[in-house]
């Protein structure tokens, strides 16, 4: 986060805080200020939450994938649902890649996600849609998700590779990203570093 954004996001949480009792939407309405990443495009979904949790520090990005036995494509917003179904605040990835190359926006980008157990605190979530245990991910996809991981680790001051990227299952005991997904993570890594 730069010194312009931490002030700005100090200003508009002393507004907040100033017309919350006469506003109370307005305090809320600050976790939805989109925090731009240039040179990517994210759709926005305008997903509403229930309570979040700031997230002050960020040391890594974690992939994931569906993993649907019918390798479907589903939309940011379906995943919110479920993940509401669950009792979570809300979709727990941050992003979702679909198979056409679009990024949607899921979580808001500095709040603690629900995607990787004991690590959602430092981490941003990507999903990229599909069963990638059987199918393979699309090359649209794939430089989509390479793109957005070069940007992410140019905000947060990551390199992209070993020991900021991770598959899912480097953490938790799961098949997820799946293994064609996870065996192309290092290239997506090599490649987004070179951006």
């Amino acid at each position: 986060m730069t010194r312009r954004e931490f002030l700005r996001r100090c200003a508009l949480v002393g507004i907040g805080a100033a017309v919350s009792p006469f506003f109370p939407s307005v305090a809320e309405a600050s976790w939805y200020i989109p925090s731009a990443l240039p040179g990517v495009a994210v759709r926005q979904t305008h997903l509403s939450f229930g309570a979040l949790e700031n997230r002050f520090v960020t040391d890594c990005i974690v992939v994931h994938h569906i993993g649907m036995a019918n390798n479907d494509d589903v939309s940011a917003e379906t995943l919110h649902q479920w993940h509401l179904n669950n009792g979570w605040s809300g979709i727990g990835y941050h992003f979702v890649v679909h198979k056409n190359g679009i990024i949607e926006r899921g979580r808001p980008l500095d709040a603690v996600g629900a995607h990787c157990w004991h690590h959602n605190a430092t981490s941003i979530g990507i999903n990229l849609v599909g069963n990638f245990e059987q199918a393979e991910p699309t090359t649209v996809q794939l430089d989509s998700a390479m793109r957005l991981i070069a940007e992410l680790s140019h905000r947060y001051k990551l390199k992209p590779g070993a020991g900021t990227v991770f598959g899912h299952r480097d953490f938790n005991s799961t098949l997820c990203p799946g293994k064609n997904l996870y065996a192309k993570l290092s290239g997506l890594c090599a490649s987004a570093s070179r951006l």
